[in-house]
Parts: structure tokens; sequence; C-alpha cells
């Protein structure tokens, strides 16, 4: 019995024996730590706009909360998917004070004034916090896309993205589709002992560095002596890097399940090849964190809407041309996302599984509308940290924004108490 299994699961020579297949109709069966794919792992993603939206067509009505409710005229595209998303009201960030600072805090809560003697202080944001626990497999820790109006409009460098590291200091991302295609998909053709050589003479340098400021720290005062420890912080925020690189030398990028974008793409269709760029960087599991900061002044010229955002965003109440473009805007807004949850409902994991069902996505503003910061437009979707969905949820007025940050976090299995100004969990959002 032995010898006919072993002709049948094996291919012989004289010099080699080659395994056959898993082949179920050579008596091969499945057990339960066989047929055990691998499961999914959990990831983040947030989407954020400026700007605000069209108050009275964007926000469901606070008095008919849970499920029972009707879509707005601004989430009208968004139907299809109304049981897999949740619109979160009452949200703010309580130290956020200033209408023109754009999205500076929408992921961090923080405080500016949090340092004594500085005007200006940020912390850590919310997906970099995650990126310390779900990025330690994959190729990047955490990925920033950018619209390509975030480099001052010129679409060149690098953009302006929403995520802050763990000194509070801006982080820069990729700003067009081409650039973050090639990010996750393009080969490194430098030889691999020459990847090896570059990264020694880094190290080599930042070595120098450490020893020298040791030196330097000894006559300091204590004012200096806190700029040179934030310095070596970055120092050790290189260190970091380096060391992810180096565990990817000589591991090819995954082929990319989708064409490299044409250049030159803007406004509404760039922001499509960004959505498909998201699914592409979770699918092939490059990354299990992103934020997307998506731009509108150009998602606006390609609705061949004439209107400035500032405009449109201060004056759409009272003036016909701007509410007109304020709704348009939410509209396309609503459309594009709508797309997205199509496309993560439509790739599949390994185990048969949705990708939806992995991802915990966040999507909204810092600002309501005009200079005003209460209630920041915020939609919950995904199935990744096991959150209630297809609700209408109301939250007391002034409930920290950061409260529904921290619930998105430890439903994904992330160890933290609290983030930003956040005063707990929302119990409500928990499935």
């Amino acid at each position: 019995m032995a010898t006919s299994r072993n002709r049948r699961h094996f291919l012989r020579s004289s010099t080699a024996l080659i395994a056959l297949p898993a082949l179920e109709s050579l008596g091969f069966q499945r057990t339960a730590s066989s047929a055990e794919p691998k499961r999914p792992p959990k990831r983040l993603a947030f989407l954020g706009f400026g700007w605000g939206v069209t108050e009275a067509t964007w926000y469901p009505d606070i008095n008919t909360p849970g499920t029972d409710y009707e879509l707005p005229q601004g989430l009208k595209p968004l139907a299809r998917h109304k049981s897999d998303f949740t619109v979160v009201q009452g949200l703010w960030n309580k130290y956020s004070n200033e209408g023109h600072w754009g999205s500076t805090m929408w992921l961090t809560g923080a405080n500016r004034y949090a340092q004594v003697g500085q005007s200006f202080h940020n912390s850590i944001s919310v997906d970099q916090v995650a990126a310390a626990t779900l990025g330690q497999q994959t190729r990047f820790a955490s990925l920033q896309f950018c619209g390509s109006d975030s480099a001052g409009g010129s679409g060149h460098g690098p953009g302006l993205s929403l995520a802050w590291d763990v000194r509070g200091k801006p982080m820069g991302g990729q700003n067009s589709p081409v650039e973050a295609y090639h990010r996750l998909f393009s080969k490194d053709t430098t030889p691999i002992e020459q990847q090896k050589l570059m990264l020694s003479e880094k190290r080599s340098l930042l070595d120098t560095v450490l020893e020298n400021a040791s030196d330097v720290k000894r006559g300091l005062n204590r004012q200096d002596a806190s700029k040179l420890d934030e310095y070596l912080e970055g120092i050790r925020d290189i260190e970091t890097r380096l060391s992810k690189e180096e565990q990817w030398i000589g591991v090819e990028q995954p082929p990319a399940p989708m064409q490299e974008p044409p250049p030159g793409m803007t406004g509404r269709e760039e922001i499509k090849l960004m959505y498909d760029l998201i699914v592409a960087a979770l699918q092939t599991d490059s990354t299990r964190v992103i934020t997307y900061r998506q731009p509108v002044s150009t998602l606006l010229l390609s609705l061949e809407i004439n209107v400035h955002p500032h405009d449109m965003s201060h004056y759409h109440s009272v003036l016909g041309e701007k509410l007109d473009a304020s709704q348009r805007r939410d509209l396309a807004q609503s459309e594009l996302l709508a797309g997205l949850i199509d496309k993560l409902k439509e790739t599949k994991e390994v185990d048969g599984s949705r990708l939806f069902d992995h991802v915990a996505l966040a999507y909204g503003s810092n600002i309501r509308t005009g200079h005003s910061l209460d209630n920041c437009p915020t939609i919950i979707t995904g199935g990744g940290a096991n959150l209630k969905l297809g609700h209408n949820l109301v939250v007391p007025k002034g409930t920290p924004l950061c409260n529904a940050w921290l619930t998105m976090l430890q439903g994904l299995g992330v160890a933290a108490e609290r983030h930003g100004d956040s005063t707990g969990t929302l119990s409500d959002l928990v499935a």
C-alpha cells in the first residue's frame, strides 16, 4: 500500500524525487489543518477631503437615528451600500479652532498649544499609531497618497499628506497615480550588493551623527537639549526605515494587479485611479495602512465647475451658483466612494472572503462647512474593525472625533488606550 501511494504522489528519476501537488483525484483528502487558509490581515484606510460638505443636503436627519433613515441627496449615490456604512454625527476635535488649517489635526486631535512657549504643536496621527502594529510584516509600514493639488498646485514633489509621525511632524506622500504606482510596483534594478552597500553607508553616516550629538549635548541648555532630542528622534525614525529597507532587499515587489496609470490625470479620474491603487496596495499586502488626502479644487474643474472651493464652502448657503457647485461636488465624491466600496467587495482574499470584510475605512473632513469645525462629516465602512454598519449614528454634541479613531484602532486589535483628545470609545459604534 505504501509503495502504491509513493508511486502516485511522487515523480521519481535516478537522481531526484519530486512531490506532486495535492490532487484530489489521486486520493488527496483535505484535512482541517491543510484546508485552513491563512486568515486575511486587518487593514485601515483614511480618506480625507477639504472644504466640508453641503450641510443641508449631506447629513441625514438627526431625528431618525438607527437604520431606518432616509439617505440625503448628497449621499444618494451610496444607496446600494446603505447597509454597509454608518454616518456618525456630532464629532469634533475640541482643540481645532482655526478654519484655515485644513486637515492638520483631523487624524491627530492634538492641542496646538500643548507645548509651553510654542504657537504650534501636533502629535502622531491615528494611521501611524496603527502602522506601528499593522505595518510590521509589510514592505511599507504605511502609505500616504495625496491629491495633485496638495503640492501648491504644481503636482510635483512630495505632497502634503494626512499623516503625522510620532514627533508630530508632517509626512510626505505620493501626489499622483503614476508616482503611487511606481512606489508600489516598480522593480528596483540596482544590484543587491550595491543596495546593501548604500544602506551600509547611510548607517555609517547616522552612527557618526549620533556620536557627535552625544558630545554636543553636554554643553547645551535645557531648551537646546530638548531641540536636540527632537532631532535625534528623527534620526531614530530614519534608522527604523533603514531596518525596514534591509528586510526587503532582494524581495521582488508583487506583480501589479492593474495597468500603469496614464500621466496627467487630475480631478475625478485622478481620485478614481488613486482608489484603484488603494485597493491594489491592500490586495497585494504591500501595506495595511493608507491615508489619502484627495483633491477638491481639481475635482471641481473636472466637473466643469469654475467656483473656487473656498468661495463654495463659505457662501453656498446663500448664493445659487455656490450651492450648485457644493452639491455637485458632494454627489461626485459619493459616486467615487461608492465605486471604491464596489471594488473592495469585488476583490477576493485568498480564503474567498471579500477584501471589504477585512478593511476599516473612514471617510470625511475636518470641517463641516465654512469655518465650522464641529460635526465633522464622518462615514465609517468596511468589516475589518467589527463596527456597526448601516446606521445613522448621532452621538452627543461635542464628542471627540478621536473617540471614533480609538474605536477603530481597538477593533483592529491595536493596543491603544487613548488617542489625541479622546475620552473613550464609541460603544454604539461597536457591533
